[in-house]
């Protein structure tokens, strides 16, 4: 697969543009772990262009986590643009249009997802972010507002008439928000749709090395890409690929190889952000690395709550001596729940 002169792997897995989650200390994590593609939290045009701080500091990536995509969102066609040439100015891969953010302050105001109520807008301002950069734009958006106004086929043909080089899809409307499940049926129509002749990239419900084989083979597209099953799972990357290659389930990290990873994640993220912003963007994380230990609700909301770095260090110390020797695979030994 190939996005312009982006060349992908065989079956490629992307990490999705996810706020306050695809920070560059996890982005280059998911990396390591054999993501073929990262991006950005998604950026506001608005704060984009009146500098504000916390949208400038989105703008940051490192040359080991590429290739990355910067996403960005918006209504204003012009402010968009803007946005778009300052994003390219940060030299990422692509650029990446948001049209599929469902929460209420950016799909009420028209942006997000909201734009799949006004297609003529969402053609126009696509068309003029085409034109304004250099690099490949992509979108990436929903199969529609809701079940009376699933328009992604139209809408796929229409952007790609104004020059996206790719489009992922995520299977639910704007009003499914993230309930029930995802529907990849009309994710493969669009990419079985003959006159459809960029990649499409399948997103939606993909937590398991089963269902990332079963979106290739049933579907058809080009990639997948993997949302919220990576909270405190990086490794699945890992793991899907090697289902893909070969088959077989890996078996999954060891409580002592997790709280090795947590370490590491929490160091990168202090790096990044410093300890107090750094902490807090961990705690979802820090949660999910160990999610299925049993007796380890006192715990995980010390995980959470803790504040101070090496407070939360000892505590991952804590974990690894207490929990050791509990098999993620699903056997806990009867030493552990008498803890």
């Amino acid at each position: 697969m190939k996005i312009r002169d982006i060349v992908y792997p065989d079956r490629p897995l992307f990490l999705a543009p996810m706020e306050d989650v695809t920070d560059p200390s996890f982005r280059i994590i998911c990396k390591e772990y054999g993501a073929d593609m990262v991006y950005t939290e998604f950026i506001s045009a608005d704060g984009l262009i009146r500098d504000g701080g916390k949208s400038v500091a989105k703008l940051d990536i490192y040359d080991n986590e590429r290739p990355v995509g910067i996403q960005i969102y918006g209504n204003d066609v012009s402010a968009m643009v803007e946005a778009a040439i300052r994003a390219e100015a940060a030299s990422p891969e692509l650029i990446d249009i948001n049209f599929g953010c469902p929460v209420k302050k950016i799909a009420g105001r028209g942006a997000g997802s909201g734009m799949m109520r006004n297609v003529p807008l969402m053609v126009e301002i696509t068309e003029a972010v085409v034109k304004a950069v250099k690099l490949p734009v992509t979108v990436k958006t929903r199969l529609g507002w809701d079940d009376q106004s699933k328009n992604i086929e139209e809408i796929a043909l229409r952007l790609q008439d104004v020059g996206i080089e790719a489009m992922t899809i995520h299977g639910r409307t704007r009003a499914q928000m993230y309930k029930g499940e995802a529907d990849w049926t009309l994710i493969g129509a669009v990419k079985n749709n003959p006159q459809i002749r960029i990649p499409i990239i399948g997103n939606g419900d993909i937590d398991t090395p089963q269902k990332a084989r079963e979106a290739f083979d049933r579907y058809g597209v080009d990639a997948i890409m993997v949302g919220r099953a990576t909270y405190g799972r990086p490794w699945i990357f890992r793991h899907i690929r090697h289902y893909l290659d070969t088959g077989e389930l890996m078996p999954q990290p060891s409580v002592i190889e997790r709280v090795a990873l947590a370490k590491h994640h929490l160091e990168r993220s202090v790096a990044f952000k410093g300890p107090r912003v750094g902490i807090f963007e961990m705690r979802r994380h820090l949660s999910s690395y160990f999610k299925g230990l049993p007796s380890f609700k006192e715990t995980r909301l010390r995980l959470v709550t803790t504040d101070d770095p090496d407070e939360l260090y000892a505590l991952l110390d804590e974990i690894a001596e207490r929990w050791g020797d509990v098999d993620f695979s699903g056997q806990v030994p009867d030493n552990i729940l008498a803890r």
